[in-house]
């Protein structure tokens, strides 16, 4: 074996540095023997002896020599092996594919397998897939973070290129130019998990919680009765806050502050705050059930954070008709609860505050701009013409922005297009607006208060005053910073509201009839003909109206539906599909409609008419969207629905829109949102 191996490198010049040495000295030799003849011969003796010694070190001592070597990288070679196995690390080699080649005893220890396991890493890990192995054109290594059972890794893919070394063997050849394996490495990282979790566990939640109705609830109660009433309320809150290690401190008759850790929040999250109803249990002769708004604000950079947090939930909650609880965080919004109904303020005093309230910033403005959603109906376009009124009233010049008219609204937008008593550019589109805009202008926003879908979302960021009137429950997604926001999701419209409203204005105002209808007919078609939603409000703003001009005939008129149409509406009606026994589906094919929307909302309405359902979705095609309208009466609140499905509205009326997607993929969505929500106990 010795005699194929040569010896190279380093070993090789130490040896030939020998010889070198040797012949030197035969040079230097010669010219002493011209200085002294016997020293000359005594060097010649001196250099044949060393000649010889190198001659037997060359044949006899190499050998042994390169078996000492040899032996010595083998022993070092499997020491190597040796260390590699017991490496505490966990460590495997894979092919390209993913198939394991080699592992250590740390991996096979973490994973439970033998050694000589060659089968694929998706097997032991199925989110270790291809599609995160490191490549050319990616990177040469992967980091990525993995729970394995009741441990967590950092998980390292390293690229080994093995072209490079297996060029030089004389038995190994690689057959491909860029061939290389796959070095996993699993990071234990369990401990640090734990304690970063438990650390996150302790942060500081902040919460406050209101009496949606206090006032209301104590009504028709008896004064002696009325302290019980407020203490046993009290005791249920303190008992529910200190059974999750958490402090509550009374700041107001109906208000209270909860300090509590971040765990605890969790606990009440997947208890779905079942507070909410259990508060409602306490009766001790009050008509009316005691409900709660609850706001939590936590993951904050600060206490303060959270407790700005809190506030602006405990808001959204409220503005959302009461009776939930919401949950913010940077970034994220929860809700839970919010299955009653908001009951009617009997008050006006709040509508006389807003109407004083929007004179004074109208008065202070040159221009008006009005506008609604996207898509406009009349609810909105009625509320747009009673704004309009307001500002007329008053002198100022305004506009109402409107980029498209559906069938349905084309005959209360006839009643003033082309009429001499209103200006030629009463209504202007998006472009239009947007040219026309001063600095010194009033956006007023009615039947949305979701910037993202309003007619024009540019024109927000126009005007420094902005003034915001809806029906809707708010969501995440608002209107900020508004000079004046009007926000009642227990009213039936926004042109109810603005009823109102128009009757609180100075020196009051006298509607033309054409007003009148618009605004009145704006009620008639959010509560489907006084049907859904409807309170005493309702109708004494209804009697407002009819007292200025309004015309129930003349508006009746104006809604009737053509033949084809009704044909859509009756044909979705008759291919519906019950779900889960309870939720009617149908697809209404309007694409020969004017107002496939409208159309689709009018067959929801309908299946309510269907002993047993508890809420209806129909979906319509219009313009590359999928529309879907939800409703129900007061079994369902569609609202939660519909905001799973990036959609919202009011409890008994919502919607949703998909861009670019298919009818069929919507409803499979719809059906797996149903059973989840079903599932959780949500609906």
């Amino acid at each position: 074996m010795a005699k194929k191996i040569r010896i190279k490198g380093r070993l090789r010049i130490y040896i030939l540095l020998f010889i070198v040495l040797g012949v030197i000295m035969i040079a230097v030799n010669v010219p002493i023997y011209f200085f002294d003849f016997k020293v000359g011969i005594a060097v010649s003796v001196f250099l044949m002896l060393y000649f010889l010694a190198l001659l037997a070190f060359w044949f006899y001592i190499r050998k042994n020599i390169l078996e000492e070597l040899v032996g010595f990288a083998t022993q070092y070679g499997q020491v190597q092996k040796q260390i590699l196995r017991d490496l505490r690390l966990p460590h495997a080699l894979m092919d390209e594919s993913g198939k394991i080649l080699w592992t250590n005893e740390a991996f096979e220890s973490v994973v439970g397998i033998s050694q000589g396991y060659r089968k694929s890493i998706t097997g032991l890990f199925p989110e270790i897939t291809r599609d995160r192995f490191p490549t050319v054109d990616k990177s040469e290594e992967e980091e990525f973070q993995l729970q394995y059972e009741d441990r967590y890794f950092r998980v390292q893919i390293h690229r080994i290129n093995i072209t490079q070394m297996v060029e030089s063997s004389a038995f190994i050849e690689s057959t491909e130019e860029n061939s290389y394996l796959l070095g996993i490495y699993l990071f234990d990282e369990t401990a640090l998990k734990i304690a970063l979790q438990e650390n996150d566990d302790q942060s500081l939640a902040v919460g406050l919680i209101y009496l949606d109705n206090y006032e209301e609830a104590l009504d028709g109660v008896e004064e002696v009765r009325s302290s019980l009433l407020l203490a046993l309320i009290e005791r249920k809150i303190n008992k529910y806050i200190a059974s999750i290690d958490g402090i509550v401190k009374k700041i107001e008759k109906d208000k209270f502050m909860v300090i509590l850790r971040k765990k605890a929040v969790m606990q009440l999250k997947e208890q779905r705050f079942d507070i909410l109803e259990d508060v409602k249990t306490v009766n001790i002769g009050n008509e009316r059930a005691i409900t709660l708004s609850i706001g939590i604000g936590l993951g904050g950079l600060t206490y303060a954070q959270n407790v700005e947090f809190s506030r602006a939930a405990v808001d959204l909650a409220l503005g959302r008709g009461g009776d939930q609880a919401v949950v913010k965080m940077p970034g994220q919004i929860q809700y839970f609860g919010g299955k009653s109904q908001q009951l009617e303020k009997n008050t006006r005093v709040k509508a006389r505050v807003k109407a004083q309230a929007l004179q004074e910033i109208l008065s202070t403005k040159d221009q008006v701009f009005i506008m609604g959603h996207r898509n406009g109906d009349v609810d909105s376009f009625g509320a747009a013409i009673g704004i309009y009124c307001i500002a007329n009233s008053m002198g100022k010049k305004s506009h109402i922005v409107l980029n498209s008219v559906t069938q349905s609204l084309q005959p209360i937008v006839d009643l003033f297009v082309g009429n001499d008593e209103y200006d030629s550019d009463l209504i202007v589109n998006s472009e239009q607006a947007l040219a026309m805009v001063g600095g010194n202008a009033v956006l007023v926003v009615v039947d949305i208060n979701r910037p993202s879908i309003t007619e024009c979302p540019e024109l927000i960021k126009c005007c420094k005053a902005i003034v915001v009137l809806d029906h809707h429950r708010q969501g995440e997604e608002t209107i900020e910073n508004a000079t004046l926001s009007y926000v009642e999701p227990y009213a039936s419209s926004a042109c109810e509201m603005v009823a109102e409203v128009l009757q609180y204005v100075e020196n009051g105002i006298r509607l033309k009839s054409s007003e009148a209808d618009a605004l009145y007919g704006g009620i008639v078609m959010d509560t489907n003909s006084f049907v859904a939603k409807t309170g005493v409000r309702t109708f004494e703003a209804a009697a407002f109206l009819r007292r200025s001009g309004a015309d129930v005939t003349r508006v009746r008129k104006l809604f009737r539906d053509d033949a084809s149409e009704y044909m859509a509406k009756a044909e979705a009606i008759k291919d519906t599909v019950i779900y889960r026994n309870d939720y009617a589906i149908a697809v209404c094919d309007a694409a020969h409609c004017k107002s496939p929307t409208v159309v689709a909302a009018q067959a929801a309405n309908e299946l309510l008419n269907i002993n047993g359902i508890k809420a209806s979705f129909v979906f319509t095609d219009y313009n590359n969207t999928i529309y879907i309208s939800a409703r129900s009466i007061d079994e369902v609140n569609v609202q939660i629905i519909m905001e799973r499905l990036g959609g919202g509205g009011h409890m008994n009326i919502a919607g949703a829109q998909f861009k670019d997607a298919k009818v069929e993929d919507v409803v499979e969505k719809l059906q797996q949102t149903l059973d989840e929500m079903a599932a959780n106990g949500e609906i």
